[in-house]
């Protein structure tokens, strides 16, 4: 609301005040002039009638102003007491509003629009306080889970570290073995761990970023060829379609994990045997990124749902497939605090992310730090 909407009530009241008054004042003497008139056109006899319009006649001065006084007196009372009531009456909605419920608030007809807006605030707040909760719950129930799945690497880890050692006589082939199934489930010790680190680092850090101009292109072909171990499990491959040149001003490090998490995302969730794109290019002083690949069609409800915290597209895989449900949350996190965007969509056994990133400073709608 601007200065001058915010000047309208005020105004009003007193316009209405001073209108009152001066209607008031006029009426009172008017009504005095037009009594003394009818009045003295009157032939009266001596009665206590007769005199006290002797009286008042001799004194109309004092009385009229006696009635303007005791009409001000009540009229301002009456535009005193109106805004008291408001005030009162938006206390109780502060204290309600302190502590929303499904009851909306009510407020004086005169209050309409504020009645409006409070009952709008008092919505979000139990839409906000809804999806903090649901948040908690969802976090809560992630680390239980990674908890008890640490049990079992641990347990793996241990008992083949304890043969190891107590049989030292042991084959080479089954020390081998051994040796590299200790060390598969200590890597999954490791991925656990992070999720751990991830979850405390989502909530309680900034995301300060460190803009500088990156090479977009080398990137993305560097985490392509990191991520060609993991390709190959699944026998996917990945193809870039990338111009000669992309640059942004943006955070390397940062951006490279948001490039992580959907390279990531793409290769727990695509069909193997399949091709996983990867496109860019420059617009309009923007950078396009798409990240596409096969797979099964997201419902409409979970693809509004995916950059949730804690939000896990498939819960039944659990922990195990080594997602907690907050790679593409953070990655949004990371892109709006670029002043860009990220989105989603899937049909047709496609699933499709793409990125805006302004290609400078000067298109950066944002350059606050997030928390």
């Amino acid at each position: 609301m601007n200065k001058d909407a915010s000047r309208r009530p005020i105004l009003r009241a007193w316009g209405g005040y001073l209108l009152a008054l001066t209607a008031w004042v006029t009426a009172v003497i008017v009504l005095a002039f037009t009594c003394l008139w009818f009045f003295s056109s009157l032939n009266w006899s001596p009665s206590p009638i007769y005199y006290l319009l002797i009286w008042i006649r001799d004194y109309i001065p004092l009385v009229v102003a006696a009635v303007v006084l005791v009409g001000w007196v009540v009229i301002s009372y009456f535009y005193l007491a109106r805004p008291y009531r408001q005030l009162q009456a938006m206390l109780g909605a502060a204290k309600q509003l302190a502590h929303p419920s499904e009851q909306p608030i009510t407020l004086p007809p005169a209050m309409g629009e504020a009645e409006a807006q409070l009952n709008l605030i008092r919505a979000q707040a139990l839409r906000d306080a809804q999806h903090a909760k649901e948040a908690e719950q969802r976090k809560n129930d992630l680390v239980v889970y990674l908890a008890h799945d640490l049990k079992t690497p641990l347990t793996s880890v241990l008992g083949y570290l304890t043969l190891l050692s107590d049989e030292p006589d042991l084959p080479p082939e089954f020390r081998a073995r051994y040796t590299g199934i200790a060390l598969e489930k200590a890597q999954r010790l490791e991925d656990l761990i992070n999720d751990f680190f991830d979850i405390t680092r989502f909530n309680l850090t900034h995301l300060e970023l460190e803009c500088g101009d990156t090479d977009l292109k080398r990137m993305l072909e560097q985490l392509a060829s990191e991520f060609e171990p993991v390709l190959r499990q699944q026998n996917l491959r990945c193809q870039l379609t990338l111009p000669e040149t992309l640059h942004a001003v943006c955070d390397r490090d940062k951006m490279a994990r948001v490039f992580d998490n959907l390279l990531n995302n793409a290769c727990h969730y695509a069909y193997p045997d399949t091709t996983l794109e990867i496109r860019g290019w420059a617009e309009n002083g923007w950078v396009i990124l798409t990240f596409e690949n096969a797979g099964a069609t997201i419902p409409p409800e979970k693809l509004q749902r995916m950059f949730e915290q804690f939000f896990r597209l498939d819960p039944s895989r659990g922990t195990r497939a080594g997602n907690a449900g907050l790679g593409l949350a953070i990655a949004k996190e990371i892109v709006e605090a670029h002043g860009g965007s990220i989105s989603a969509k899937s049909r047709d056994e496609r699933i499709c992310f793409t990125v805006r990133l302004p290609q400078s400073q000067e298109n950066r709608k944002d350059f606050t730090t997030i928390s």
